[in-house]
């Protein structure tokens, strides 16, 4: 499939995309962005593949990472320029003074059945009220998958002191439901519809609800010298990144580039719920994933996150 895209130049079998809103030579016409196998990335890789970023004047080279904390690592310690990340891992970094974290992109918000709690048909969890004091797999702890999942049990009124959270890798915790090694997990698209498929794995809260609807996923994040010193550079991937987000509404677009870089089949492809894919941030939407990590105790004093937001593109 890709193939067959490929050779119709643009992905979709259209022209690449004109530049527009450029303003003379770039500061850097290559960067390096740290990216992760997920869907949330169909638009950066549409804009790749579909001549986005190339029409910008602009070269991304991908470095894969396996986590956003990796990620985050990689573009503190100069490997990339730009990194991908749920946003807790950024937040958490500039609150420890790790490094002057600039958010310079979006990338997705929780949509509706596209990020759950799921547990199997022989699991004693069948509500969410049963999950008090239950063993729940997530990435790791003060991430997007357990605060996330604290935050919706707490809209509910179900005790989290007494819950076994079992950090494990995402592709893992399906099998883990399986063989009772855990009785609920936090899945993310591509891995909830796998683990349908799989395990017969069944949701037993959305996450996209209550406190947590539309919540903030995940974006883009550099340093804050890459930020000051490529101001050009930065807008033409905005820019892309913008115009990538807006063609993803096309399905038929951006299903074979997760089927490609996501690591699903063709079928599940077609029948996950995909996240709501963003470019533009906006501060007082951000806002919502600091005061959460305040609110469950991992930031002791109040951040805010409009100083952290990189000019935005036109």
């Amino acid at each position: 499939m890709l193939a067959t895209l490929g050779a119709c130049g643009a992905l979709g079998g259209d022209e690449a995309p004109k530049a527009s809103g450029g303003d003379g030579a770039l500061e850097k016409p290559k960067i390096k962005v740290a990216l992760l196998p997920v869907v949330d990335l169909a638009p950066l890789r549409l804009a790749q593949e579909g001549g986005y970023f190339k029409a910008e004047g602009l070269e991304v080279e991908a470095v894969d990472a396996p986590s956003g904390q990796a990620s985050m690592t990689k573009m503190i310690g100069g490997e990339v320029d730009i990194a991908f990340s749920t946003y807790m891992p950024f937040f958490i970094a500039k609150s420890k003074g790790a490094a002057d974290i600039r958010l310079v992109a979006d990338a997705v918000s929780a949509s509706p059945k596209s990020n759950a709690v799921v547990t199997t048909p022989n699991s004693s969890v069948k509500t969410i009220n049963d999950l008090a004091g239950k063993k729940i797999a997530i990435t790791d702890k003060n991430t997007a998958s357990h605060l996330l999942t604290v935050s919706v049990m707490k809209d509910h009124g179900v005790d989290t002191s007494k819950v076994q959270w079992v950090p494990m890798a995402l592709p893992n915790i399906a099998n883990a439901l399986g063989s009772g090694q855990v009785d609920a997990g936090y899945l993310p698209e591509p891995f909830l519809t796998q683990a349908s498929k799989v395990v017969g794995a069944t949701p037993v809260v959305d996450i996209a609800t209550g406190a947590t609807q539309d919540f903030p996923l995940a974006g883009f994040g550099a340093l804050g010298s890459f930020v000051d010193k490529n101001p050009k550079t930065l807008a033409a991937f905005q820019r892309a990144l913008t115009k990538a987000v807006r063609d993803s509404a096309d399905r038929s677009k951006i299903e074979p580039l997760i089927v490609k870089y996501a690591k699903v089949d063709a079928e599940t492809a077609s029948l996950l719920t995909l996240p709501t894919f963003g470019s533009t941030l906006d501060a007082r939407r951000l806002q919502r994933v600091p005061d959460l990590l305040l609110q469950t105790g991992v930031l002791t004093a109040k951040l805010d996150a409009a100083p952290m937001l990189a000019p935005q593109a036109g």
